[in-house]
């Protein structure tokens, strides 16, 4: 408990006390209704004196009609007809749901001061020779900092010196380490855990992963769901309703009564009317709502999967058409060796050796992933006259032998015949000495994930999933079918995937909505165009993650339908909250109107359903796969 909420526990143990040892004098001894005022007063006043505050400020700035006001009016009206005892306990249940709200809210906050815990304190710099903890707002672009062994990374660079294992838990929720040597790109937020490393920053601190994080994460709130705006719509109606509504049941029926030659009854009446005011007061609504998105958005954090506002999350429930960019997503977005057909006598070792001598001083992906593939040092000593042929491959001697390694135009160039053209991916055609010596399939991976990921939107009740790429019709295809995607649109230029995002929202129904996901710089003008653009956080580019509504940290398309479903969940027991709380406070206001609530109905009918729909909220923390 924070020290406020242990002040307030504090005034309700001693206001309990001194509520009890009065209730049992008070039925012990007969006393002057005077005194009797005065003692229950000091119970009351304990209780309560900052909620008469409060609707005291409220009336001078003219807000008057929120819960303060209602509590105010209710007890101090209690009081005056001389129910002491109720107006005092009226008050102190009030106050007892109060605390229990405020330490039910401050647990649903834990949830994301646990990832608020990832912002570091400092980075270690070398300044005139020494080490030297420094804030990360000072260190620029291009410094080289020190991370040491349970340290967080500062800022997001690459890593020139050290290996090591890093906890990425608080940015992706992935449980499992991953290990990082020379040459990884490292990003913020991430917790050293084994080596010493040093790491050249690449971005500043303003513009790296974990300040980026901490922005969206502090400004979700600003985003309301329409769940909320309903509420707080209908909070602004209400209250003076229902406060209108107990000043004409105060006042009506014994005008009525009067006239027609019977008793008033000004007092029974009136305090139908307090009883009214109590049981009408709107907490649960306000209060539950609210805390019910705000778990959602915690529960979505942990995951790994950040949400920009309550408003996205609700938005994501209604999701029936989701539409994927390829490379990145889908994909690794990396180049790997996926097949080799050897032919004319050459085994596979010799086919992709030759292959990745002739590309050996190339830095081009294509070159890089035939020498991961070949997996042996290469001894450049094996390799001469190495010559690069424009639009076609490059032509290099190895061992003394001439190797040509391209595109089919390359081969025909040569006059080599090649028996078989393959077309499920990047094809390397390679040729010694002027013999055909077989291909190489170099392919985009798919993520292990992925094929899983789009079954189980589908169960989420995804109708319709849609890829669109620039890579080659055939390529497309292959993917697609792989995954189990259901529509292909390939060969695109940026402007063509906003016309095909602009298609297919005005093909769906109005309740329904499109998301797109995507992680390049070219798939920002998508991801602001559909109703909820989702971005890959770890290898997405920064104007991806800043166009997008959704953020997925660790690139892993299966988080989508646990998105889903934390929204779905959430968006449940906010209809629960609301239905629960309006039945039970109609049904009770009706028969606090009638007379047959007294006091004790209205306090449960407001600290009870307040406390039974926070409950419900905080389940929206607990959700999982």
């Amino acid at each position: 408990m924070s020290k406020k909420q242990q002040k307030v526990l504090k005034r309700i143990v001693v206001a309990l006390i001194l509520l009890i040892a009065v209730s049992i004098l008070d039925a012990l001894v007969e006393m002057p209704w005077i005194l009797r005022l005065a003692l229950y007063l000091v119970p009351y006043l304990v209780i309560g004196y900052d909620i008469l505050k409060k609707a005291g400020k409220g009336i001078l700035k003219r807000q008057v009609f929120d819960e303060n006001f209602l509590m105010a009016v209710a007890t101090i009206g209690a009081v005056c007809l001389g129910e002491f005892k109720e107006g005092a306990a009226v008050m102190l249940f009030y106050q007892i749901g109060e605390l229990f709200q405020s330490v039910a809210v401050g647990k649903s906050r834990k949830n994301i001061a646990a990832l608020m815990d990832i912002r570091p304190d400092y980075a270690n710099m070398m300044v005139d020779g020494k080490l030297e903890k420094v804030d990360p707002d000072d260190v620029e672009i291009g410094s080289e900092i020190i991370i040491n062994p349970g340290e967080k990374v500062p800022i997001d660079g690459v890593i020139t010196e050290g290996n090591t294992t890093l906890n990425t838990s608080a940015l992706t929720g992935e449980s499992l380490p991953r290990d990082a040597s020379c040459g990884d790109e490292i990003i913020s937020g991430c917790i050293n855990m084994t080596g010493m490393i040093k790491v050249k920053t690449t971005k500043e601190f303003g513009d790296s992963t974990v300040s980026k994080i901490l922005d969206l994460v502090e400004n979700s709130a600003m985003k309301k769901s329409r769940s909320e705006n309903f509420i707080t719509k209908f909070a602004k109606y209400y209250t003076p309703a229902v406060c209108y509504g107990a000043l004409a049941l105060a006042i009506l029926p014994p005008i009525v009564r009067l006239f027609m030659g019977s008793s008033p009854m000004w007092g029974e009446w009136i305090i139908r009317a307090l009883t009214f005011l109590v049981i009408s007061c709107p907490c649960a609504l306000v209060i539950s709502i609210p805390l019910s998105f705000f778990g959602g958005i915690g529960c979505a954090s942990s995951n790994g999967i950040l949400v920009k506002g309550s408003n996205y999350l609700e938005a994501l429930s209604a999701t029936k058409y989701i539409v994927f960019d390829k490379t990145g997503t889908l994909t690794k977005g990396v180049f790997e060796v996926t097949a080799s057909y050897p032919e004319n006598g050459f085994d596979k070792e010799t086919l992709l050796g030759m292959a990745a001598y002739a590309e050996s001083s190339s830095s081009h992906p294509i070159s890089l992933s035939l020498k991961k593939a070949y997996g042996q040092e290469l001894d450049l000593s094996r390799v001469s006259d190495i010559e690069e042929i424009a639009g076609h491959g490059v032509c290099a001697r190895v061992d003394g032998k001439k190797v040509y390694v391209g595109n089919m135009r390359l081969m025909q160039r040569e006059n080599l015949t090649v028996t078989t053209e393959h077309k499920e991916g990047t094809v390397c055609y390679v040729a010694v000495d002027g013999t055909y010596a077989g291909c190489i399939v170099i392919s985009d991976v798919v993520k292990p994930t992925t094929k899983d990921a789009i079954a189980g939107l589908k169960k989420n009740g995804i109708k319709k999933t849609i890829m669109l790429t620039g890579d080659a019709n055939e390529t497309a295809q292959r993917v697609a079918a792989e995954i189990g995607i259901d529509e292909v649109h390939s060969e695109l230029l940026p402007a063509d995937k906003v016309a095909q995002v602009e298609h297919i929202l005005n093909a769906k129904g109005e309740k329904e909505n499109l998301a797109f996901v995507g992680d390049g710089i070219n798939d920002a003008p998508v991801l602001s165009r559909a109703d909820i653009g989702i971005a890959m956080g770890a290898m997405g580019s920064d104007a991806a993650i800043e166009a997008a509504d959704v953020v997925l940290m660790d690139d892993d398309p299966a988080k989508i339908a646990l998105a889903m479903k934390i929204s779905v969940r959430t968006l449940k027991i906010v209809r629960e909250n609301i239905v629960f709380a309006l039945a039970v406070k109609a049904v009770c206001l009706i028969l606090g109107a009638l007379g047959i609530a007294n006091m004790w109905v209205a306090i449960f009918a407001d600290v009870g359903v307040m406390v039974l729909a926070v409950l419900n909220a905080t389940r929206a923390l607990k959700i999982r796969a």
